[in-house]
């Protein structure tokens, strides 16, 4: 039963890519159309700098960018793998998943490290040792950052890394934080800004865990990834998505009221509170990836994946800083 998650994603994982020859069919970006994937939140926040200033459009004249939003890292991969899409934000743990069975694709650059936490609706629950049989909890999907932060922590706390994997629902963050708030079916929530803090906010909900508590330390949150199709086929291409982030994130960390201004329009949310959310301690953009190297080395020994990288570049882009903790 330990395995048994453990299994169906590997499954699914390996008949996707089997199917699909573990080959993307012909990339979208050709010097005249970029395709990305972004998920849900406010780690993303650089990629809503991009489309507003058109900074992709800047730095690759004549260039279509078509953005897409997915609620989890399962739908880029197969986006991915189907040409829809060359370049994905995603975490460090369903890349790691992806890159162990055979998905084409590499880290292009960091993009966010962010506060994540556990958050539950139930107040007699104040460690992973109160949850019974009975409670779930919702994270985005099996194998996600969230999912192998939980798994760290039930390891530490528990001694079985597995010990709450068959309690896991999987719902995008929108999702997640709905069925918390209403008091049905769901019982925690890993998640992270703006649904963190927003559901930290209403009554009767607390935080039993955090990220930085769960992995021992800093940890990249979102990086940028792309298929190797994409890389290889235009450098001009990748190179300017790639500065694009940089600039971005440039722009954020040294324009934090614009940025807020701008971002506010895209959230939905007061300027006021998008602004606190920029300046919060455990927030950051950056390029630099870090956390690889310990994800990687707790993932192989628990059987999320197969094996660790060799050397770095066998799953990072030239010209990528990495940091391990």
């Amino acid at each position: 039963m330990k395995r048994g998650l453990l299994k169906l994603i590997a499954l699914i994982i390996a008949a996707s890519l089997t199917a699909a020859g573990c080959t993307p069919k012909e990339t979208s970006g050709s010097g005249s159309r970029i395709a990305i994937a972004e998920q849900y939140g406010l780690a993303y926040a650089p990629l809503q700098i991009v489309k507003e200033l058109k900074l992709l459009e800047k730095n690759l004249p004549g260039t279509v960018v078509e953005w897409k939003q997915l609620g989890n890292t399962a739908a880029i991969r197969e986006a991915m793998l189907a040409g829809e899409v060359d370049a994905g934000f995603m975490a460090i743990p369903p890349f790691l998943i992806g890159w162990d069975k055979g998905m084409p694709w590499k880290i292009a650059c960091g993009l966010s490290k962010s506060p994540v936490g556990l958050v539950t609706n139930r107040e007699e629950i104040r460690s992973l040792r109160d949850f019974g049989d009975k409670d779930r909890i919702a994270v985005p999907q099996p194998g996600s950052v969230q999912h192998i932060l939980l798994s760290m922590a039930c390891e530490k706390e528990l001694g079985d890394p597995h010990k709450l994997d068959n309690q896991l629902v999987t719902l995008a963050h929108p999702e997640g934080m709905s069925a918390l708030l209403s008091g049905r079916d769901i019982t925690a929530h890993f998640t992270a800004p703006p649904y963190l803090m927003k559901e930290l906010a209403e009554p009767g909900m607390h935080e039993v865990l955090n990220g930085r508590q769960a992995m021992g330390g800093d940890f990249t949150f979102i990086a940028g990834v792309t298929t190797a199709a994409f890389h290889d086929k235009d450098p001009r291409a990748y190179k300017a998505f790639v500065r694009s982030i940089q600039e971005a994130i440039d722009y954020i960390n040294n324009n934090r009221e614009k940025a807020a201004a701008i971002l506010a329009e895209a959230y939905k949310m007061p300027e006021a509170e998008l602004l606190s959310y920029l300046l919060m301690e455990d927030a950051a953009y950056t390029t630099v990836v870090e956390g690889i190297e310990p994800f990687a080395q707790f993932m192989e020994r628990n059987g999320y994946i197969s094996k660790v990288p060799g050397e770095l570049n066998e799953i990072v882009w030239e010209d990528v800083h990495d940091e391990n903790p």
